[in-house]
């Protein structure tokens, strides 16, 4: 077990932050802790030998603040003894337990500083918390009324037994360190190792109070993550659970008076995993009443009154080891819920009618298992990921046949390449391909008519590293969101065995905003294979078939498009940056696919001022062309820093674009790993950049590196064969990753221009010469009025 000391100085909170593969939520969880206005507190958290990188998360924020003590666990042991290790740590006057994708809400730490401070010290502090929702939705206990803060200021339990009605987990509680450690209370292992604890301390604490705020926020998974929606034998825990609970009533008699209260507690719990459909496997679930009636018989205190209703009905046949009774009285709640949710089923069969009854025989018959679909932005030509792992899987997996959908226009125009067996959407073949295909592949969704069969694979490739928000977060976003249907997308997501990433950030991101049960795949893109397998020769064709001259300095230009407006609108007059750059530099223009060709443009490119690159098909050849690219909030900027090239990033609606859209991080803080390269909010900047030689200096070469390293992390020409191992063969993912410091990646143009022969590169500046000649490009420039045309 490895740690980082901490400072002697008593905090005031200790916080056991217990880590288990939660790296999509993991941030948004220390980053509400660190963010505190009160500040005197430490941070344990305790990575339990998490499988993704939920560790490395927490290493960093370690090295940056020294609240952040890290331990990293040999072994997986699960929820209680990673807090059990968490508590083995701390040196705070209170404890508090905060679940690794729960929240603490702003000023929560101050409020309960400031409650304890006006009740005495108690041992035991009990606050809000309210639960939160995928959809944005948030929703506080229910029973917030038992946290009423008139009366005493601090109590014991049998002055208010109704806290015994609040939820009883572990994490809306502060508890006093020498309480803890005067009565020696430790987690269990398995599933409810809350009950134990929580029930232990109330009974046995002499001082008790209340905060009635809402301190945290519960996340209420969609998927995942969350015991209580796990189908397991482990249910069966429970039992040892309150077994321990009743040892320690045995074991202090001065507390035998809240034995017909735990007792009351245990029953409820009991049928509470009986009647949670999905807990328990189906062949368990006789066997886990069998075991509850034999704990009521031998736990039913003298003198017990069952509660009224349905519960005591409940309880009397418990009492009876009645099995088959309670069976028939699920089965008649069953039927109740089927007859209010009567009309939806109407729905949902009307539309089961209206599907296409050849689509649905065609679900009936077996999986071809060496079928492969493939799809590109919205059936558009082969493109993108899907295109590097289609190329690949003919290589590494060609017993596997791949098939691309494709629009109708597509297909008659004859631009389809010469082999590539293809499906118009929605025909006959089509529906049979989904239908029966073992691999399913798409940058983009399939539609949602399609069904994912058992058995399928579906890898969504997706098509850039996420600045601007996505998934769920686009609620926040209007303009961004524009009457999406977010629990359509979520179905659509749901069909999702793996999402594919080049970079941490990426994973993280999807992670969270697509709650969904998905595999991240950290593979890195197919697509940038090339940037890592082209020659120089290559670099030299694709210039030539653009008319781009050797020695002409070329600069991709490529903005994203605006949510807040309608059609592509210009940001930048071309002409005028053309004319000011002058004859050396040469504008590739590339506008979003989501627009249809721009008159201007082409009127623009007919003068000569630019070279209007947006129908061709291919952007990584744009990119393989470019000395440089300028773009604004585009995911193409992260591709292209494989290239180690100049970036630059022309941002003039910055503030417009994070209201509009909202953005993941701070592209303009300046901060290594933020920003690529140089910044430009108005033309004439951007124009300096280049003229000054700023665009490719010192700085921004630092900058470009530390974002290259962020960004391009799993980038190495060999993602598509670890896609291809993966997915298709079932095997590791591999090869590793190679080191950024060994990857070998295109030449620049000027580089594949001077070994050709096409131009001579001006004679490195001798160390010695300190001489400052005026005009002179700066260091590290690729400015071509030093370049000599050869021949």
């Amino acid at each position: 077990m490895s740690e980082t000391v901490l400072d002697p100085v008593v905090p005031r909170f200790s916080i056991i932050v217990p880590v288990f593969r939660v790296q999509g939520f993991l941030r948004e969880c220390m980053d509400s802790v660190l963010a505190q206005d009160f500040t005197d507190f430490e941070v344990i958290a305790v990575d339990d030998c998490s499988p993704d990188r939920s560790g490395a998360i927490l290493d960093e924020y370690a090295a940056r603040d020294e609240r952040v003590q890290v331990l990293h666990l040999p072994e997986n042991v699960g929820l209680g003894l990673a807090r059990n290790a968490g508590l083995e740590k701390i040196r705070g006057e209170y404890v508090l337990f905060l679940d690794s994708d729960d929240t603490l809400t702003p000023g929560a730490l101050g409020a309960l500083a400031e409650r304890l401070d006006a009740t005495g010290s108690p041992e035991i502090l009990i606050f809000d918390y309210a639960r939160t929702y995928w959809d944005g939705s948030v929703r506080r206990n229910l029973l917030a009324d038992r946290l009423d803060e008139s009366g005493a200021p601090s109590f014991t339990l049998a002055e208010r037994p109704e806290i015994l009605d609040l939820l009883q987990i572990v994490w809306n509680k502060a508890y006093r360190r020498d309480f803890v450690e005067e009565h020696g209370f430790t987690f269990p292992v398995g599933y409810y190792e809350d009950a134990p604890w929580t029930f232990c301390t109330l009974i046995t604490a002499k001082s008790i109070a209340v905060l009635d705020r809402v301190c945290l926020h519960y996340r209420q998974r969609r998927q995942g993550g969350n015991i209580l929606r796990t189908t397991s034998r482990k249910h069966f825990d429970v039992f040892d659970q309150y077994e321990r609970v009743f040892g320690y009533l045995d074991a202090h008699p001065e507390l035998s008076r809240w034995r017909p209260h735990m007792f009351r507690k245990m029953i409820d719990h009991y049928l509470t995993v009986l009647d949670k459909p999905g807990r328990l496997p189906q062949n368990a679930t006789a066997e886990f009443f069998h075991r509850a009636a034999r704990d009521y018989r031998r736990r039913l205190p003298a003198g017990f009154v069952r509660p009224g209703g349905v519960a005591g009905g409940k309880y009397a046949l418990l009492a009876k080891d009645a099995y088959p009774a309670l069976a028939g009285l699920k089965v008649a709640g069953k039927v109740q819920r089927t007859v209010r949710k009567h009309a939806g089923k109407k729905v949902r069969q009307a539309k089961k009618k209206a599907m296409d009854l050849r689509y649905q025989a065609l679900l009936r018959q077996p999986l071809d298992e060496n079928l492969a679909v493939y799809s590109a932005y919205w059936n558009r030509l082969p493109a993108c990921n899907p295109l590097a792992i289609y190329e690949k899987a003919k290589e590494l997996a060609p017993h596997i046949h791949g098939v691309w959908v494709v629009k109708q226009q597509l297909a008659d125009s004859g631009e389809i390449p010469a082999g590539v067996d293809h499906v118009v959407l929605n025909s006959p073949r089509y529906w049979e391909v989904m239908a029966r295909a073992k691999y399913l592949v798409n940058n983009v969704n399939f539609a949602d008519g399609v069904v994912k069969r058992e058995g399928q694979v579906h890898l969504q490739t997706h098509h850039g590293t996420p600045l601007k928000s996505m998934g769920v977060d686009q609620k926040r976003y209007p303009a961004a969101a524009k009457g999406m249907s977010f629990r359509k997308l979520l179905a659509r997501a749901d069909r999702w065995d793996y999402s594919l990433s080049s970079n941490q950030h990426t994973t993280e991101q999807w992670e969270r905003v697509y709650p969904c049960n998905f595999e991240s795949l950290d593979a890195g893109y197919p697509r940038n294979d090339v940037y890592y397998r082209a020659s120089a020769q290559d670099v030299l064709d694709i210039r030539e078939r653009l008319g781009v001259a050797p020695g002409k300095t070329a600069i991709l230009y490529a903005p994203t498009m605006r949510d807040y407006q309608v059609g592509y609108v210009p940001r930048l007059d071309l002409e005028k940056i053309s004319r000011e750059l002058g004859e050396d530099f040469v504008l590739l223009v590339r506008t979003h696919y989501f627009y249809d060709q721009d008159a201007r443009l082409q009127e623009l490119q007919e003068r000569g001022a630019i070279i209007d690159v947006s129908g061709h098909p291919v952007v990584e050849e744009l990119c393989l062309a470019a000395d440089a690219l300028v773009t604004d909030y585009s995911s193409i900027m992260f591709d292209y820093a494989n290239l180690d090239r100049p970036i630059i990033n022309y941002t003039d609606d910055w503030d417009t674009y994070v209201r509009s859209r909202g953005v993941t991080f701070d592209l303009l803080s300046g901060k290594p790993g933020d920003t690529p390269g140089v910044l430009a909010t108005t033309e004439d900047e951007l124009i300096d950049a280049f003229r000054s030689g700023r665009w490719d200096d010192e700085r921004a070469t630092e900058l470009r590196a530390a974002f290259r390293a962020r960004f391009c992390q799993w980038d190495d020409g060999y993602a598509a064969e670890r896609v291809v191992r993966r997915v298709f063969l079932g095997q590791e993912t591999t090869p590793e990753p190679l080191p950024q410091e060994e990857r070998t990646v295109a030449p620049a143009p000027r580089a594949a221009a001077a070994a050709a022969g096409l131009i001579k590169l001006p004679a490195p500046r001798a160390a010695a010469d300190d001489t400052e000649v005026t005009g002179a490009a700066a260091p590290g420039t690729s400015d071509s009025s030093g370049v000599e045309l050869a021949g």
